[in-house]
């Protein structure tokens, strides 16, 4: 038996396995999956070697798989490296190994190092440094000497106007004042041009130093471009059907992004392809503490990436049997659910797992069932809702509508209530979270807190009920930011508790247990207050 296929320190006889091969980005872990996570999580914290890194926080993975005895066991993987290592023996190898000592990569960074050396030794060279200094100097006295010749000039200058002013000037005298002006004029230009001639080489000097470490930046750029080029071309990925294509190859010609093929999920299916293991099912959980600015709790469990593992994995996965995206599926009851109707607007009850407005796998939405039933025109969505959350959602019938709606959710005129069920106890009875956020462009579409760079963004919440440790909040977003609530809930500056059944934040259950309950505004055009309520399913 391989040193990466571990067998099950429990009975696994009474489990039954998933008939499907997991979903990566969207998927409930397996049993399987959940004890082969723990038993891996048991090892882990044995090795007293690994903890100050594992502490900090590290992806780690498991791939359930049968053997040719059709025995169940499990290997186990972690992203990027660990300890400056890619060959600990409890885990699956890399896809490629970027730390090879005489590798490719290594002797690659090597030449680019060097020429960062070089770089920064130019940068902070004696002789660039005083090629700068001399070039400062020589601006100051310039401007110095011409101020003083100024002053100089201006004093002449009220001389000639008084004797002038005084009269009685004979030819002569005038034509002597004429030519001490224009001489003193001549006299500025060739003490501009002095100066001027001095700072053009001190200039051309520098110019000639920033020319080289230019050149040696750019050359810098063409290696690494050519060498993550080279890389990924190594980085060769195998499926069930036996294919295999490079990430170049996968990427269509473009460079995939940084870290693209060091994640869990490729190099667990790699090692299954390569040692005739069936893949049975998988799963990712966090390991120690959360990044600053994203959400991971410790033990938790989180779909794939979808910037650098999506395209691999489609790959990866042709051949198996796969659960179908539950995203993807469009809600089975047809119609919509009218909470409130006027010659303006409607506000539906959306029920979970309904897009708001139609996406790229599934056009099935509130907004296209809207537009299939009513005599509506321009833009009818004035906010949304997650696809996972359920509530009240506003729709606009015309153009006139859609704007002074939309006015009035911007400038916050709008009161919403959400109803939340938490994974814990939340100890204090009511608060607010300011936390800004962000997109985590990495990995899509989850958010992050970001100080910085974040835009604003403040919510409300006030303890309904603490039960079995769940614990029901009634939540107020004064701002409408993408996940904000499941940000602000998960968020170790937050509350640090995710709300059940969330899946990018937290752990996946039935459902995720978000509600729109409550919508409060002043109608636009009648005036009267509309106050719709729908309570939560949960």
């Amino acid at each position: 038996m391989s040193i990466c296929l571990h067998r099950f320190e429990q009975d696994v006889a009474g489990v039954e396995p998933p008939q499907r091969f997991t979903w990566p980005f969207h998927y409930a872990p397996h049993p399987l999956s959940v004890m082969a996570a723990q038993q891996v999580m048991r090892y882990v914290e044995t090795r007293n070697d690994w903890a100050d890194e594992l502490q900090a926080g590290k992806m780690l993975g498991v791939l359930v798989v049968r053997d040719a005895n059709c025995a169940l066991g499990f290997l186990a993987a972690y992203s990027g490296n660990l300890c400056g290592r890619n060959d600990h023996a409890y885990f699956v190898p890399p896809v490629y190994d970027l730390l090879q000592p005489d590798g490719e990569f290594r002797q690659g960074e090597a030449a680019i190092t060097a020429i960062n050396h070089e770089i920064e030794r130019m940068e902070q060279s004696d002789e660039l440094a005083r090629l700068s200094l001399q070039l400062r100097c020589a601006r100051c006295n310039r401007d110095q000497d011409i101020k003083r010749y100024k002053l100089y000039m201006a004093e002449c200058k009220a001389a000639r106007d008084l004797h002038r002013a005084e009269g009685d000037l004979t030819q002569t005298q005038v034509q002597e004042l004429l030519t001490e002006s224009q001489f003193q004029k001549a006299e500025l230009k060739r003490l501009r041009r002095k100066h001027e001639a001095i700072i053009v080489e001190l200039e051309s000097q520098i110019a000639e130093y920033q020319s080289r470490i230019n050149s040696l930046k750019a050359e810098r750029k063409h290696r690494s471009e050519a060498l993550q080029e080279r890389i990924f071309h190594l980085f060769v990925v195998h499926n069930a059907h036996g294919e295999s294509k490079d990430l170049m190859e996968i990427w269509g010609g473009t460079l995939p992004p940084s870290g693209s093929g060091e994640c869990c999920a490729p190099k667990l299916l790699q090692y299954a392809y390569l040692n005739g293991l069936q893949p049975v099912c998988m799963a990712e959980f966090w390991y120690g503490q959360s990044p600053v600015g994203e959400v991971r709790h410790h033990g938790h469990y989180y779909p794939a990436c979808r910037s650098k593992c999506l395209p691999i994995l489609t790959f990866m996965l042709q051949g198996l049997e796969v659960e179908p995206n539950r995203l993807a599926d469009p809600v089975t009851h047809k119609g919509l659910d009218i909470a409130y109707d006027d010659a303006w607007m409607t506000i539906v009850r959306k029920p979970a797992g309904m897009l708001t407005v139609p996406g790229k796998l599934l056009d099935d939405s509130v907004e296209t069932r809207y537009r299939s039933r009513s005599d509506v025109s321009g833009p009818v969505v004035v906010h949304r809702l997650d696809q996972e959350t359920s509530g009240l959602v506003v729709l606009a019938k015309n153009k006139q509508a859609h704007k002074a709606l939309q006015d009035l959710f911007a400038s916050c005129e709008v009161k919403k209530t959400y109803i939340a069920l938490l994974h814990g106890v939340v100890a204090t009875d009511q608060g607010t979270i300011d936390l800004p956020l962000r997109p985590d462009v990495d990995d899509r579409p989850r958010q992050m807190v970001d100080a910085e760079h974040g835009r604003p963004a403040v919510t409300t919440y006030h303890v309904l009920d603490r039960r079995d440790g769940i614990t029901r909040v009634e939540l107020h977003p004064f701002t409408g930011r993408t996940h904000q609530l499941r940000v602000h809930c998960s968020h170790p500056l937050g509350l640090n508790m995710p709300i059940v059944g969330d899946m990018l934040y937290g752990t996946a259950a039935s459902r995720l247990m978000l509600h729109a309950a409550r919508l409060q505004f002043t109608h636009p055009f009648t005036r009267h207050t509309i106050d719709i309520t729908w309570e939560p399913p949960f």
